[in-house]
């Protein structure tokens, strides 16, 4: 056999083995933990959620389900902690970007998708209640959405929430990225897609990757800017939130509209 072919099938193995995040140069923090198959079956994660609900479940586990197996010496539900540990909780493992999971003992390209489907589809069900609620009742929900969606960018990103007249979300559209200190805003685009989707209101959102939610008085004379135009096309603006990981600053409640 040529020995080409067999570099060939070396190539395919390593590929298979990246793609599930079995890379020879990371290696797992225990060599002694026993497969999750070997546990007694009424402490098997997927057989508790069957028959407890995954409510009884604790963040470990759920995640263990949704990520399936491990790797050599490591189970899944080891692997989850580790993960959590790592990245320091559950909405910053969601939030994490792809490029980071990757690098992680374990997580290939299959289960960082995996994360990342699990993330979308948490956010999309927030999006889908905010869309439902009559006048924005729930300012929490709001927030959360938005920390959930843009706290752990690691550049700044300027995003709107669109509304219809009953103050239900239309659209929600990221609109501008940056640098990670800067997203420079063009109020005419904000503009010509408030006009385009019929928005009657919206809510002015983006991210400050430093950490600190507050307002910087460029971020104050924008908001100025975009309520003043808006204005002319009577398009109200309810607020303005600038995001962090871990908490949010509304202009509506600090006085600044």
């Amino acid at each position: 056999m040529d020995p080409s072919d067999n570099n060939d099938d070396d190539d395919a193995s390593i590929a298979k083995r990246e793609l599930n995040g079995e890379c020879d140069h990371r290696e797992p923090d225990s060599l002694n933990s026993e497969s999750i198959a070997t546990w007694q079956l009424q402490e098997q994660p997927r057989y508790r959620l069957m028959h407890e609900g995954a409510e009884a479940l604790a963040n470990a586990e759920l995640l263990a389900v949704c990520l399936g197996s491990g790797v050599a010496g490591e189970d899944a539900v080891a692997m989850a902690r580790r993960l959590l540990k790592q990245f320091g909780g559950i909405g910053a493992l969601l939030s994490a970007p792809m490029t980071e999971l990757i690098k992680c003992y374990g997580v290939g390209s299959a289960k960082a998708s995996v994360i990342k489907a699990i993330q979308e589809l948490s956010l999309r069900d927030l999006e889908y209640e905010l869309a439902h609620t009559d006048q924005f009742a729930d300012p929490a929900s709001v927030s959360r959405f938005l920390r959930r969606r843009m706290g752990h960018e690691p550049r700044e990103a300027f995003a709107c929430l669109f509304l219809n007249a009953r103050n239900q979300l239309i659209s929600f559209d990221v609109l501008f990225r940056g640098s990670v200190d800067r997203a420079h805003v063009h109020a005419r685009e904000v503009l010509r897609r408030g006009i385009e989707v019929n928005a009657v209101a919206l809510v002015l959102a983006h991210n400050h990757p430093s950490g600190s939610p507050e307002p910087s008085q460029a971020d104050i004379h924008l908001t100025q800017r975009l309520v003043e135009l808006l204005q002319q096309v009577d398009i109200r603006v309810l607020d303005h939130i600038v995001v962090a990981a871990g908490s949010c600053v509304s202009f509506a409640r600090r006085g600044l509209l």
